[in-house]
């Protein structure tokens, strides 16, 4: 192969399906070299999970109020963004400011609107839930990536990828494989927007947390945040293994290392999981990061009506809509069999159950 790929340890998770260029669950390590579409279009996508002293009983019984009012303080679904920089963001805007450098102008040209973006939601199988463990303690849970930025950078240093293959004569079996070589100034400029877009979904992530939080607490004054998890699904950093110092790229999976915690969500409806991780050698420290879906959108809007909706949603407070049928579990692989079938990766520390599920179309 002309790849850069080191062949023989690519991983393969339980939820994986197919991808732009990479299946959805691989863990692909490289040597030298990046491949953009290994990573994916929505950079540093992820969850972040905090645990606060409230049991169940504690929130109040207008679970309409709640998911209303988050609706009302997260910008939802693809397009939609803050109306101004939330005082609650202005040090997170500084800090992704800073961390741009000379690249901050050419930011601004790629997506003008990306400092109103943090703290926004997304559409898709992104997602903010209530949950409680199986001590009946309240958990907010939420589900996103790094947003417009991130899908405009990534695209277009896949095009660079491309455009390098096609005119080093380079034949791949997929176009999508193209990948950038260590030592080129494309590599080090995909590798530049590659970090700050993964930190800027981090920080996104913490964003919306922290609206959230403050938003319960004005309801509930006693509240306190007890434990915080965060991880990224789509992502590549250096790490060692097999005695070799390589570029690990995992896409739709997050990292597992021995003691390490990490969030696996199911679907609307199913069941998610806070994990420890194992540190399996042969997977590269590496789990799934969720169930994987069993139906494309469009065969799922074909397959489920709003009859299933309303009977896999029950006991949950979400929003009616056709627009999230393709996002109903049926849509998904069963997340008890994939936690099942992961057991060799990580240990379930607890298991969620949401009462709240909020969602952009």
């Amino acid at each position: 192969s002309r790849l850069p790929f080191v062949q023989p340890h690519i991983a393969v998770m339980p939820d994986c399906h197919l991808g732009k260029g990479a299946a959805v669950g691989s863990c692909i390590p490289t040597e030298r070299a990046l491949i953009p579409a290994a990573i994916g279009v929505d950079i540093g996508c992820g969850m972040i999970a905090v645990k606060t002293s409230l049991v169940r009983d504690d929130v109040p019984d207008d679970l309409v109020e709640i998911r209303e009012a988050i609706e009302h303080q997260i910008p939802l679904s693809a397009g939609k963004y803050n109306r101004s920089i939330k005082r609650t963001a202005v040090s997170k805007v500084a800090e992704l400011e800073g961390l741009a450098g000379e690249r901050l102008d050419d930011y601004a040209k790629i997506a003008p609107k990306w400092r109103l973006q943090l703290g926004s939601l997304g559409s898709g199988n992104h997602f903010i839930e209530l949950v409680t463990d199986e001590h009946e303690s309240v958990w907010l849970f939420l589900h996103s990536g790094s947003r417009g930025i991130g899908n405009k950078l990534a695209m277009f240093h896949i095009r660079v990828a491309r455009d390098l293959m096609a005119q080093s004569h380079i034949q791949l079996e997929d176009p999508d494989l193209a990948y950038l070589t260590e030592g080129t100034t494309q590599f080090d400029a995909y590798h530049q927007d590659l970090m700050w877009a993964q930190h800027f979904a981090l920080l996104n992530r913490q964003e919306m947390m922290d609206r959230l939080i403050g938003l319960m607490t004005h309801r509930i004054p006693q509240m306190q945040v007890v434990d915080t998890i965060q991880c990224h699904h789509n992502f590549t950093q250096k790490e060692h293994h097999f005695g070799r110092d390589l570029w690990v790229s995992r896409k739709g999976a997050i990292m597992a290392r021995e003691g390490q915690m990490g969030l696996i969500p199911g679907s609307m409806g199913t069941a998610s999981y806070v994990v420890k991780g194992k540190g399996c050698v042969p997977a590269m420290s590496t789990s799934p990061h969720g169930a994987g879906r069993r139906f494309s959108r469009r065969r799922a809007r074909e397959l489920f009506s709003m009859d299933d909706f309303d009977r896999l949603m029950e006991g949950i407070e979400v929003k009616r809509s056709e627009a999230f049928l393709d996002e109903l579990p049926g849509a998904y692989k069963d997340i008890d069999l994939v936690m099942e079938q992961s057991a060799d990766l990580v240990s379930v520390v607890h298991r969620f159950s949401q009462f709240v599920n909020v969602k952009g179309a």
